[in-house]
């Protein structure tokens, strides 16, 4: 999975224009349509007509490749836009920490594997498949813990709580989701939770060892290696008109005092790079 991880953030480097720029927007807005139409379907055949059957794709019907993913998460309203919010917030996060191109990638092969695992549940195991879009879009809080563990939410808009505990519940979740299932001897259909997990271990499979430490309470790696590289910088620009360097296009924050700076946590050493470059570039190792 190293390897693979190693590929895509290399294709991501040499095709920047391939994401699909606020992806998460267009999903929330969709399924937030459908939602609402869902309500308004007295005859309660819109569901149905959008779920995903691998038989109805097979007779032409190829909407359904698509369309279960937009499917609501239940009939309660509140739940519903809070999910959302959530699922907003988070995929815009890992966008603009990652470029459209990473993103685009982790969300479409999450759908891709659940697409494949659906056919061979419906073709192998002759069982007809149940496939939502769930666990694909809980998958993104991992993600999201990975790269900020120290990050606080606001639980019902007034609790504070980082986003690692958040994770942690999340988790246990999929933990209970995949024994209920089993229990109930659904054991191929239990797996469904581990597959939409493949692409978070393949994507962010290379930042695993550093949020262990965040998931014990202990400090970030990342945050130390943040202070440190502020620190360093004041240090060695005390006699320099500039505090913070892009280490690609070389603007700096005297030139450009709106511009936000960030350091890389998986640069060797500390780099400093502009938002345009942050994500874009080869790390130094």
């Amino acid at each position: 999975m190293k390897a693979l991880s190693r590929m895509i953030e290399r294709f991501c480097q040499k095709h920047r224009k391939f994401g699909i720029p606020r992806l998460m927007l267009y999903i929330v807005f969709i399924s937030a349509a459908v939602f609402i139409l869902h309500q308004m379907d007295r005859t309660q055949t819109l569901l149905p007509l959008l779920s995903f059957d691998p038989d109805m794709i097979l007779r032409g019907q190829v909407w359904r490749l698509l369309t279960w993913v937009f499917l609501p998460l239940n009939n309660n309203i509140f739940f519903t836009a809070i999910m959302l919010y959530f699922y907003f917030f988070i995929g815009s996060s890992l966008e603009r920490e990652w470029g459209a191109t990473k993103f685009t990638i982790y969300y479409i092969s999450g759908v891709i594997l659940n697409l494949i695992y659906g056919f061979i549940i419906r073709y192998v195991f002759m069982i007809v498949p149940y496939i939502v879009p769930n666990y694909i879009n809980l998958s993104m809080f991992f993600a999201f813990a990975v790269l900020f563990p120290e990050n606080r939410i606001m639980l019902f808009f007034i609790i504070p709580i980082k986003i690692k505990w958040v994770a942690l519940v999340n988790a246990g979740f999929f933990v209970f989701s995949i024994i209920s299932e089993m229990i109930f001897g659904h054991i191929i259909m239990a797996l469904l939770p581990l597959v939409a997990l493949l692409n978070f271990f393949i994507i962010c499979g290379a930042d695993l060892r550093g949020v262990t430490r965040p998931l014990r309470a202990r400090a970030s790696p990342n945050v130390i290696n943040y202070r440190h590289a502020a620190k360093k910088a004041r240090r060695e620009n005390e006699n320099k008109p500039y505090r913070h360097k892009c280490a690609v296009c070389g603007k700096t924050d005297a030139e450009y005092p709106e511009m936000e700076f960030r350091y890389c946590s998986r640069c060797d050493g500390y780099h400093c790079f502009c938002l345009e470059h942050i994500n874009n570039h080869i790390h130094f190792k």
